[in-house]
């Protein structure tokens, strides 16, 4: 298949996603990663260059946009819940997937670590696009999950530097680029925007752009990766985009509109089912230890801080992808893992992408969220619009 026929059958597949997402009130981010499954091996698709490059610029803008949904003055007033269960979040299923991985399925130390990272995380893009879709991102509990799931995937990234990343030279611009980024951009954004923005050629969402890919191309070259000053440069901006919600929404719009919808797709493409069918007793064990120790450690202690919505808090925080998929491409790229182990640890991310989350929206979705208010919680969330599932 020539990479236009391509470009046009995902183009149709990503119209398709959004009209059965609207019909069946799913996550448009689910459908897209199943249609991403089903295109890559009805088709047999080797994911092209181009698609991969817009699926990591759309994963570090996902990225961005978490970090500036976080409202980081609740965030200091209830750092411990967001701590513990961010923390156990990433704990409790490292562990547990690398002793089964190691001793159980039989990998060698530093691909049971790899599993063990890969199947550890809370993915920010699908939990993000979720609680927009339904509003519950200005909600008290979507602001919780997000400030929870930044820190599972802080760990991860800490976790997959210490272990294996060795960072060169590089790592000094990197390091000292982003945060001259993270102290210029939120002080000079009132001029830039008020200078030249709200016009038809969106200088604000250029600027945002540029600077993520300047991120990205030190990230690259100091073997590191540029999620994490993404989402930490997006909490720098969520003070000025509280104030500025118009720019933000533009933002969004870009990313939900083009970006996203390769990300997940591309998400799928890089799931083989044959490889996965011949190995579904692994692929059984791989799941169960990355669902049950997360509900394990995270429901006691979303009962505590996130009560009533526990189970939804709880789902939400068992999804991967984005950092499962990196710390999956980190290790087959740098010959750690092969192609069959890959493909087991990214159907497992997938998975735990559409499972939970299908689950979440249909059974356990907080409805009283989107009027506005959260019972049992002292004050009410700001008022927002609450979006239907499926849409963008």
């Amino acid at each position: 298949m020539s990479e236009l026929a391509l470009a046009a059958v995902l183009a149709i597949t990503i119209v398709l996603a959004s009209m059965v997402s609207v019909e069946i009130g799913i996550s448009v981010a689910l459908i897209e990663l199943a249609a991403g499954v089903v295109v890559g091996n009805v088709f047999t698709i080797t994911v092209p260059d181009w698609l991969s490059f817009i699926g990591s610029f759309a994963g570090v803008v996902l990225t961005y946009l978490a970090g500036a949904e976080v409202d980081v003055p609740q965030f200091r007033r209830e750092w411990r819940a967001s701590i513990s269960i961010g923390a156990v979040s990433f704990v409790a299923p490292f562990l547990v997937a690398m002793a089964v991985a190691y001793w159980l399925v039989g990998w060698n130390r530093d691909q049971a670590e790899i599993g063990g990272l890969a199947l550890s995380t809370t993915s920010l893009a699908v939990v993000y696009a979720v609680l927009v879709e339904t509003g519950l991102n200005r909600s008290i509990i979507g602001k919780r999950i997000m400030s929870a799931t930044f820190v599972t995937d802080i760990l991860t990234v800490i976790g997959l530097s210490i272990l294996f990343i060795t960072p060169n030279i590089w790592i000094i611009p990197f390091v000292g680029v982003s945060v001259l980024m993270i102290w210029g951009f939120p002080r000079t954004s009132p001029w830039f925007f008020g200078r030249y923005g709200d016009r038809v050629i969106e200088p604000e969402i250029k600027v945002v752009f540029a600077g993520l890919f300047v991120l990205m191309y030190l990230g690259d070259r100091a073997n590191s990766q540029a999620v994490l000053p993404a989402f930490v440069l997006g909490l720098a901006m969520s003070g000025h985009y509280a104030n500025h919600r118009l720019e933000q929404e533009r933002l969004r719009v870009v990313a939900f509109a083009f970006l996203t919808p390769f990300f997940f797709l591309k998400g799928g493409l890089n799931v083989s089912l044959s490889a996965v069918w011949a190995n579904l007793g692994v692929l059984g064990l791989l799941v169960v230890a990355k669902m049950l120790p997360k509900f394990g450690g995270v429901y006691p202690l979303a009962r505590r801080y996130c009560s009533p919505h526990a189970t939804f808090t709880t789902l939400l925080m068992s999804t991967g992808l984005t950092f499962g998929t990196i710390t999956s491409l980190y290790g087959l790229q740098s010959g750690i893992i092969d192609r069959t182990q890959f493909s087991l640890l990214i159907t497992v991310v997938v998975l735990s992408a559409i499972v939970p989350t299908a689950i979440a929206q249909r059974f356990f979705q907080p409805q009283e969220e989107l009027r506005g208010s959260e019972p049992g919680v002292p004050g009410s969330p700001e008022p927002g619009v609450g979006l239907a599932a499926g849409s963008s």
